[in-house]
């Protein structure tokens, strides 16, 4: 299996969630096409210092996301994307995306969000959003810790 997860031997906050959801964007795409890799487990914990280029040169999945730490109820989480992902919202939670490295688009209703590297954007709660990448793309996440990734 083609990944980048690194697992610990201890785990901070909560056990080991590994979710493999697939998506289907239309039909004429296969599950190879668009697999989500996403795992809860948290990284590191305070006072350890977080390598982001060595977890994101070592990723070879198309759509991998990985919690790096928790900072107060929120958690720091790092994606490398290439596809998209599909629409989806959160009821009760903002999500922040930086982007470091390539190119993340956020679909919304009404216009489309073109980030380049060091660039951000929030998308408020409740507000319908789909994320893609034309090309391989880094980008950090912060969020409440209790989200669910794939929309309520």
């Amino acid at each position: 299996m083609n990944s980048c997860h690194a697992e610990r031997t201890r785990d901070i906050s909560r056990p080991l969630c590994h979710i493999e959801v697939v998506e289907f964007m239309d039909s004429k795409k296969s599950s190879h096409d668009f697999p989500y890799k996403t795992y809860l487990n948290i990284l590191h914990g305070p006072l350890e210092v977080i390598d982001v280029k060595k977890i994101a040169d070592a990723c070879t999945d198309k759509w991998y996301n990985q919690t790096l730490c928790k900072v107060n109820e929120g958690v720091v989480r790092l994606a490398v994307v290439q596809g998209e992902y599909h629409w989806h919202e959160h009821n009760d939670i903002d999500e922040f995306f930086f982007v470091l490295d390539g190119r993340f688009l956020i679909d919304l209703e009404d216009r489309v969000i073109d980030l380049a590297p060091r660039q951000g954007f929030v998308v408020p709660k409740g507000v319908r959003h789909r994320t893609r990448a034309p090309e391989r793309t880094v980008i950090l996440m912060v969020e409440r810790a209790d989200i669910v990734p794939t929309g309520d």
